[in-house]
């Protein structure tokens, strides 16, 4: 598809160190990392770590707490506009401590009253008593890692779940929340077109509001990676995709990022947030987060095992590491998260989002255009059909030139 002429905005004012100035930092979510898992999934390179010997909740949400407020001072007076609790297994924490941590939050930060507030739960974790009670702390939206309903599937993948107990909790899940997100899988080790698209069938069955369905790749550092297991090809594997995304629209599914899918507005709020370049701090053992100010933008990680994590929040220094966003490299961590939006977005928000004027990335858009790999309007910039298949090729096009 050929470019289509888009208007350049003039340059911004600059700063010593020609840093851009953002004139309006962007919207602010808050994301929770919960560190422990029953057991360690071969296809995780998340943070997580499996709990022998037991958790110390109390400790963990107290650290928590701490680092909140040690984090205030980068933040103080942005409203939230939701809160993600991830993992790692959250739904390993009791709802009392889901409930200390929603108060001690609204407590401390402008929570928005509407603010989107998800809680990440594995099917082999949780019961409807024990949804009840997240209900009940205020946890509004519930995203559930299936990942497959298949017994030999779920075995392989390493889940602690069967496919009843997987049945069991979407079931349980829809009786206490109206929003919920179904985490599927495809591409698994042996897995049949047959056997993806009934995974697929029964999880649109449910009706839930949203579904995230993921390819499995294989992660550096996981135990597929280093021993991989014999997946589907990839021509098969995109066969896949194709029947996922036709399979959803069918099931009256909205295709909106690579890999999620929603009913008429009820897009997952903190990953668009992700997404369109907004902020969030990240608390909890290894958590990144990224946080705007007028003249840069920052971004951090907290060290990542738990015990480490506890002892620096302790010490006043929950942080590992922290670096400064180089203008050079705002265009490509811009458009590695815009473009995954099946819409991509609107022209205005690379400017608003990065300080940055349009006119330093023109030559590489209008090459994408020329490759068909992105549409371009007067007012959106969107990635093809073809640039969401080869979504690497297209943000690799946008990485910073070494000197």
């Amino acid at each position: 598809m050929a470019s289509r002429t888009i208007p350049i905005t003039p340059a911004i004012q600059r700063r010593s160190g020609d840093f851009p100035r953002l004139t309006a930092l962007p919207p602010l979510s808050l994301y929770v990392h919960f560190p422990w898992c029953v057991k360690k999934c071969p296809y995780c390179d998340f943070n997580s770590h499996e709990a022998r010997g037991g958790i110390p909740e109390a400790d963990y949400v107290a650290a928590l707490i701490a680092d909140l407020e040690q984090s205030l001072p980068a933040i103080w007076g942005r409203p939230v506009v939701s809160v993600f609790i991830g993992g790692g297994t959250p739904s390993l924490l009791s709802p009392k401590s889901v409930d200390a941590l929603l108060s001690a939050f609204r407590a401390r930060l402008p929570l928005l009253p509407e603010a989107e507030i998800t809680l990440e739960a594995n099917p082999g974790t949780v019961d409807a008593e024990r949804f009840a009670g997240y209900r009940a702390a205020g946890v509004n939206r519930l995203s559930l890692g299936v990942q497959s309903f298949n017994p030999r599937h779920l075995a392989a993948l390493g889940r602690i779940h069967d496919e009843r107990e997987a049945h069991r909790a979407v079931d349980a899940a829809l009786r206490h929340f109206d929003n919920i997100n179904l985490d599927m899988m495809y591409a698994l080790p042996e897995q049949t077109p047959e056997e993806a698209h009934a995974d697929i069938r029964a999880a649109a069955a449910f009706g839930t509001p949203h579904l995230s369905a993921y390819h499995l790749t294989l992660e550096p550092s996981t135990p597929f990676f280093h021993k991989p297991p014999q997946l589907p090809g990839p021509d098969l594997a995109a066969d896949m995709q194709d029947m996922v995304e036709e399979t959803l629209a069918y099931h009256g599914y909205g295709h909106y990022e690579v890999s999620a899918f929603t009913r008429p507005g009820m897009e997952c709020r903190h990953n668009l947030n992700y997404w369109q370049f907004g902020d969030y701090l990240g608390i909890g053992a290894g958590a990144h987060g990224k946080i705007s100010l007028p003249h840069r933008i920052v971004r951090e990680m907290r060290h990542r095992h738990p015990q480490a994590y506890m002892q620096g929040v302790a010490a006043g220094n929950p942080v590992q590491e922290t670096r400064q966003v180089s203008p050079e490299e705002l265009p490509f961590e811009f458009m590695m998260n815009a473009l995954r939006l099946v819409e991509g977005f609107p022209v205005r928000l690379f400017q608003e989002r990065t300080g940055l004027p349009l006119d330093v990335v023109h030559p590489k858009l209008a090459e994408a255009g020329r490759r068909g790999l992105l549409a371009m309007a007067a007012e959106r910039i969107s990635p093809t059909g073809h640039g969401r298949r080869f979504l690497n090729d297209l943000l690799e096009m946008f990485l910073a030139e070494q000197a």
